[in-house]
């Protein structure tokens, strides 16, 4: 269960205070010492300086105590931060009382825990702190010692009563916007990290969605992957024993070969849906992969592939299978995007932009009529593809962006503006980019399955 801003404001903003309680105590103490020392005004220095003291011992045993208490402490972080709030509003409370009660202009610091605490703790607590405050701030008024000097050097004692209203709303506004602008940013930081997070938990349930698909379509696929053999058998027999048929012998023994190779498609499956950690990383020649690549296409398809390899040798660690699918996938795509008279190129280059370098670029164009914005924008998403029924399940440049993220990679596709004129849809072509870091510290990557072109 992720927790809620609310739940998780006070364990982000626990640091945070305690920097800010040993601010405050240390300032405190320099206020005190200098208005007896250097102001002349008499204060009793020994209880005056004791309200800080507890602040400073407190924080000092909190500070030891957080990393203990994140592990194995049962209270939580909520009532951690307001117990240090009410701390700080008793010893607040007797500091004032010592130091000219309600004539002190530093009672408005009683607002600072207040407005953190709205940001922070839950309403209960905040109006529970709210109450507190206000019923301290009403002993105040009855239980104080007045400051000799202000009785002695009245127009004197004034100013330097402005002037401390003045540096006392200063303080508390830099400690509100400092601190709650920066409790503010952490959280939002984090939201924005839970967001991405369910992001990629929603992506690694779509991808386990086709996992399972894969498996019901292997177990499913096999017997009429068998009836289909029995059949192609029996009528390449017929066509070569009893009524000879050229044609359909070589249609038929065609047949065979394409349900050996369904068949071999669906053993890999099962071998690799045994293999709980998933495919292994390999140090990969990037002018191998684009050949193994290209002899993987059919002799018509692979004289419109134009291959560009890299210059010397270029190498990237990778698990192997997975990411000659992905190219093949992607490969596939540009083939069936391009006019049947129109070349598909391939290629390989170590990247030269600034803070990408060590990552190998693969990049896959086309000859088409290019993608729309909204295409683009819903490209990778399972299932969605722009073919015709029966031409692709829209899974291929899903399943490579999905390798591409797990190696700390990227899948950019690139499209110039489609035109329509009067002669139809123009354009100059997808330009697919698949980044990826030639070293990646994992030593296996962990669910990525790719078996086939699809």
């Amino acid at each position: 269960m992720i927790p809620t801003r609310k739940s998780a404001a006070p364990q982000i903003a626990l640091p945070w205070i305690v920097r800010m309680r040993y601010l405050m105590a240390l300032w405190q103490i320099g206020r005190t010492v200098i208005v007896n020392r250097f102001l002349h005004v008499d204060l009793p220095l020994a209880w005056a300086l004791m309200p800080p003291a507890v602040i400073i011992l407190s924080n000092y045993w909190l500070s030891r105590r957080l990393p203990l208490a994140e592990r194995h402490s049962r209270v939580s972080d909520s009532t951690l931060v307001a117990g240090m709030f009410v701390t700080d509003t008793l010893c607040f409370t007797a500091s004032l009382m010592m130091t000219g009660g309600p004539d002190n202009p530093y009672n408005m610091l009683y607002l600072v825990n207040i407005a953190l605490s709205a940001t922070i703790l839950r309403q209960s607590q905040t109006r529970v702190l709210g109450v507190l405050s206000c019923i301290c701030y009403a002993f105040v008024f009855q239980f104080y010692r007045q400051l000799p000097a202000l009785e002695i050097h009245p127009g004197g004692g004034s100013k330097l009563h402005l002037a401390g209203l003045w540096l006392a709303f200063a303080v508390a506004t830099i400690l509100v916007t400092v601190f709650s602008g920066k409790i503010s940013e952490l959280l939002h930081e984090r939201e924005q990290s839970l967001l991405q997070m369910q992001e990629e938990l929603s992506k690694k349930d779509r991808l386990a969605s086709l996992v399972t698909l894969a498996a019901g379509a292997a177990h499913e696929l096999s017997t009429p992957l068998a009836t289909i053999a029995v059949v192609a058998r029996e009528l390449e027999r017929y066509a070569t024993q009893t009524v000879p048929n050229t044609a359909i012998a070589l249609d038929s023994r065609l047949i065979r070969t394409e349900v050996d190779r369904c068949r071999r498609i669906l053993r890999r499956m099962s071998i690799e849906g045994a293999e709980p950690a998933g495919e292994a990383m390999e140090t990969l020649d990037a002018g191998a992969l684009l050949s193994a690549v290209e002899e993987s296409f059919s002799l018509p398809d692979r004289q419109r592939i134009r291959v560009g390899k890299p210059e010397g040798e270029t190498v990237l660690m990778a698990p192997r299978h997975a990411l000659v699918q992905a190219l093949i996938a992607l490969v596939g795509n540009a083939i069936e995007a391009s006019p049947a008279d129109r070349p598909v190129f391939l290629s390989a280059l170590r990247s030269r932009e600034a803070g990408s370098e060590g990552c190998v670029l693969f990049v896959v164009r086309d000859r088409g009529c290019g993608m729309s914005a909204e295409s683009l924008r819903r490209a990778g998403e399972p299932f969605y593809t722009t073919k015709p029924p029966g031409k692709g399940m829209g899974l291929g440049i899903f399943l490579a962006r999905t390798l591409a993220t797990r190696l700390g990679g990227s899948l950019l596709l690139e499209s110039p503006e489609m035109e329509t004129t009067g002669a139809g849809t123009t354009g100059k072509g997808t330009t697919a980019t698949l980044k990826l870091p030639q070293v990646h510290p994992n030593p296996i990557v962990d669910g990525i399955r790719m078996t086939e072109t699809i």
